[in-house]
């Protein structure tokens, strides 16, 4: 018998997740398999070389490139400071000597004699990789990085901007469907992730970045107020690496769109515990969504109503989230699999399935236009 599968969205109340941590470049592991770890631990870090500076000193001192080398006051290896003194000309007699300084704080790293060019290597730049999620290093890879496992709560949105943050969830609106506006975020909310229900306001965003919190999450976002805060259209680039000092999170999509009562609820049940959250999202190949993960503490027990079921399989029961007008947003679950194409309002016809909403009312859509809720 043939399946029908479907992209799903996770949203669980209970889920093994490993996040690998790796350097960009070769450097130092600092933890061990078996260790526990906190969501601000650094595991390992690593040093990326420094920017170049090239000074040509044949042309500054007047000399022939190949003089450049007997001019040095400092030698390769050296370090230098900006204004020390790199080179110096004999002059004539001893008198009319000529000194070049260096313009930049650096190390020497080659000079050559061909073209009388100097290299300066700028100081190293340190990286470091944290841990993101508190859990526990379940793999080393020496002088990569390392994997760590969590155990707990774990949603992903549709769309997100700015890179990984950590707080503790607050909840600033009372309902699934209630607009997240700026008077409902305050002082106390500072380092916090701030959970809304239906559309975050640019007013609300901007009254979150002057509270200092880590980040927000809500249903829905109005793409002019996306456009507005960050300066510029997005286009389809991958997100997450947006300086702006917030991470922003929408669970449902863009315009104003009520948070799915079942992740708000997730949410607010959380309220109070750490979360890790991550707004880089990629939606072309490879796909990347945006993330909230809040680790289980040590006396919790599993509680999952996803045991046993196939990743991406549609059938009757699952929960679905319905991603084309005139439904668009709304949450049911699949109630029948009709096994024959069905003629649409626009005359072509579709492999369908039947969805019963919430509300009670069942549907008849593409199966092309729903994603499933996996958790």
């Amino acid at each position: 018998m043939a399946h029908a599968y479907t992209p799903g969205l996770k949203v669980s109340s209970w889920l093994d997740h490993r996040c690998k941590r790796m350097l960009p470049i070769k450097g130092d592991v600092l933890v061990e398999v078996g260790q526990e770890v906190d969501a601000n631990d650094v595991v390992a870090h690593t040093e990326m070389p420094g920017d170049v500076y090239p000074v040509n000193l044949a042309n500054l001192l007047s000399l022939p490139p190949s003089d450049v080398p007997e001019c040095l006051v400092k030698s390769e290896g050296d370090q230098v400071k900006e204004g020390e003194v790199l080179a110096q000309t004999k002059g004539i007699f001893g008198m009319m000597k000529k000194s070049q300084k260096s313009p930049y704080t650096g190390t020497i790293e080659t000079v050559s004699e061909v073209t009388g060019q100097l290299i300066l290597r700028g100081p190293a730049i340190p990286i470091q990789v944290k841990a993101y999620v508190s859990g526990r290093v379940v793999e080393v890879l020496p002088e990569e990085g390392c994997v760590v496992e969590t155990k707990g709560t774990y949603l992903q949105g549709i769309f997100g901007i700015g890179g990984e943050t950590n707080g503790s969830i607050r909840m600033a609106c009372e309902r699934h469907d209630q607009k997240l506006t700026p008077d409902l975020i305050t002082d106390d909310m500072k380092g916090c992730v701030v959970v809304g229900g239906g559309q975050m306001t640019d007013a609300a965003i901007e009254r979150a970045l002057q509270v200092g919190a880590a980040a927000v999450v809500s249903g829905g976002m109005d793409d002019q107020d996306l456009r507005d805060f960050l300066g510029y259209d997005l286009g389809v680039a991958i997100t997450g690496s947006e300086r702006k000092g917030i991470t922003l999170v929408i669970t449902e999509g863009f315009g104003d769109i009520a948070m799915a009562g079942r992740s708000y609820d997730l949410l607010k049940a959380r309220e109070g515990c750490q979360a890790s959250v991550n707004g880089a999202t990629q939606i072309r190949a490879g796909v990347m969504r945006p993330e909230i993960i809040v680790p289980a503490g040590s006396d919790e027990n599993p509680v999952s109503g996803s045991e046993g079921q196939v990743e991406g399989l549609l059938e009757p029961g699952r929960p679905v989230r319905i991603i084309r007008d005139p439904y668009f947003g709304v949450i049911g679950q699949v109630s029948g699999l009709p096994h024959q194409p069905a003629v649409l309002g626009s005359g072509s016809k579709a492999r369908v399935l039947e969805v019963k909403l919430d509300s009670g009312e069942s549907v008849v859509i593409p199966r092309a236009n729903v994603e499933l809720i996996e958790g």
